[in-house]
């Protein structure tokens, strides 16, 4: 029986993809890569860390020397690698790493290099992997580790991911796939610039197995007001416990309105690391966190520049889980 992992299960592995010369982070390279050496550095308190970088001696440079941390050069066109790394499956008493394709979000971006690092880090790893036909993007679904399941129809269903599947063919085989007794599709909720089509880890995430915290936004002149509170409603009517999570201000880039979340928080062995944005609610939300989640400690972590680019921690990173102890890249 497969079952998809919940993502404060103890990991194996953290694997990260550093950015470089030749991705969008190039006008501010400098200081993406001092906040990536914060939030590996900051990881690897708790687990193992697995980089992969264009250029192992310029990372080791970076991050120095530490046995929680594995550099592996392996070329990628970005550095989202919650939307390209492979997925981990228990299957029996096998794990096993599911390779979805990966187009960057409906064919928006170059993917060719980032579609083919699963296969290149299988041949390191301790996985199998199995290739999905199928285009899923990790930042998309989020699990309670028993069988259920959330997404959003927004990007399940946006015409350039799976074109050829209904909301009713990609349900089954998510099922098939993940193991689940049931999908949460969410039909409302946005936030702006998010050039994912609405991926659920910046909406809504399960934080135990009958909780899940999401995002809401308290200013009634927002224009995130109407939709995050139909998704409240939503969310209502699931059955679970809500632990609402509030927005921070508005964060701005070249005149850009960035994606800012505090829903794209990252479970480490022990620790909740959270994003924060030199906002109010940074405070208020780790404290939210921190007594929703008594055993984990809470670490926040400068996500003003990872924002630029339209992302956050969780999607900076990707968990991995194996059998025993050994470490699964």
């Amino acid at each position: 029986m497969k079952r998809l992992f919940a993502e404060w299960e103890r990991q194996s592995s953290l694997l990260f993809a550093l950015p470089h010369q030749n991705t969008d982070w190039l006008p501010y390279l400098d200081e993406i890569l001092l906040s990536y050496e914060k939030f590996i550095k900051t990881a690897a308190k708790y687990q193992h860390c697995t980089v992969l970088c264009a250029n192992k001696e310029a990372a080791g440079k970076l991050l120095g020397k530490s046995d929680n941390i594995t550099l592996i050069e392996l070329p990628t066109n970005d550095t989202w690698i919650r939307d390209f790394g492979a997925i981990d499956v228990e299957d029996g008493d096998e794990i096993i790493s599911y390779d979805f394709t990966f187009n960057a979000w409906g064919g928006k971006f170059e993917a060719g290099l980032d579609n083919a690092v699963n296969e290149k880090l299988f041949k390191l790893g301790k996985n199998r992997l199995v290739k999905v036909d199928m285009v899923l993007e990790g930042g998309s679904i989020d699990s309670n580790g028993d069988g259920v399941l959330l997404t959003t129809a927004k990007c399940l269903l946006e015409e350039n991911r799976n074109p050829d599947f209904g909301k009713n063919e990609i349900d089954a085989k998510l099922k098939e796939l993940f193991g689940l007794k049931r999908i949460i599709w969410l039909d409302n909720g946005f936030l702006k610039g998010d050039d994912t089509d609405s991926h659920v880890d910046t909406l809504a995430r399960f934080i135990t197995k009958d909780t899940i915290a999401y995002t809401v936004c308290e200013d009634e002149e927002d224009e995130h007001f109407e939709e995050l509170k139909k998704m409240e409603e939503e969310l209502k009517n699931t059955g679970f416990k809500l632990l609402p999570l509030p927005l921070p201000k508005p964060v701005f880039f070249e005149g850009e309105r960035l994606p800012a979340t505090y829903a794209n928080f990252v479970f480490v062995n022990g620790a909740v690391l959270v994003p924060t944005y030199g906002d109010k609610n940074d405070l208020r939300v780790q404290e939210i966190l921190k007594a929703a989640l008594p055993n984990h400690k809470i670490e926040a972590l400068d996500a003003k520049v990872f924002i630029r680019q339209h992302g956050s921690l969780h999607c900076a990173s990707m968990n991995r889980f194996c059998r025993g102890t050994a470490i699964n890249i």
